[in-house]
């Protein structure tokens, strides 16, 4: 199956260079080139790839806005986050309002394939790195302990696994619709709107691991 992404950054250079790096590679297709978030939308909305590559500091509408509008817009298009610096804040931003990872503009194209991939099947990619990075910024309000069933606590653990919906209702043996069902009062019960805010709070507390 063909993964269609959309490249979306003010510099040229940039998407430029994922291009080059992707064009090689069959399983992957450049849907649009985007230089701004109101840009974004719009090709999203038009497009609805399956994942978009989004610069965070753009003009116009920035990578956060683009990403919170279209997060709630289309909840099947998954976002990854671009950044020149690891230490860049905007990055847990982004997590909060749904992006599902982030890279460094000058990560290896392995590595860009991998979250590429993780991202078009719903899976949370995180390097070491921004793990660390993110665990200091993205967190949530709620109390795994005695907030959340303990079924819910089983999705939970396979979300912070890096599983799929699809691998998490094989799993467990129920519908997609019901492991929605309960992705849903997960965030409403530790208060996050994304799915990688919930897998950094699973590690956090040590469910990610079973303790």
């Amino acid at each position: 199956m063909t993964i269609r992404v959309l490249v979306v950054d003010d510099h040229g250079v940039v998407r430029k260079g994922i291009r080059m790096y992707l064009g090689a590679d069959p399983e992957f297709e450049i849907v649009a080139e985007a230089s701004n978030g109101q840009e974004a939308l719009t090709l999203a909305r038009e497009l609805r790839p399956d994942v978009i590559l989004m610069d965070l500091l753009m003009p116009v509408m920035d990578g956060i806005a683009a990403t919170a509008a279209i997060r709630r817009e289309l909840p099947d298009v998954e976002v990854i986050a671009l950044t020149s610096v690891l230490e860049d804040t905007a990055v847990a931003e982004a997590v909060r309002v749904g992006a599902i990872g982030y890279l460094l503009k000058d990560a290896e194209s392995s590595e860009l394939t991998k979250a590429l991939r993780a991202a078009a099947s719903g899976r949370v990619y995180l390097t070491q790195a921004a793990l660390a990075r993110l665990m200091r910024d993205v967190g949530a309000t709620g109390d795994p302990a005695e907030a959340l069933t303990p079924r819910e606590v089983e999705v939970l653990r396979l979300i912070a696994q890096g599983r799929s919906n699809r691998e998490i209702s094989g799993e467990l043996s129920v519908t997609d619709h019901t492991v929605k069902t309960h992705i849903s009062h997960i965030y409403d019960k530790l208060g996050v709107r994304s799915r990688t805010q919930a897998a950094l709070y699973a590690i956090d507390s040590g469910l990610a691991d079973g303790r």
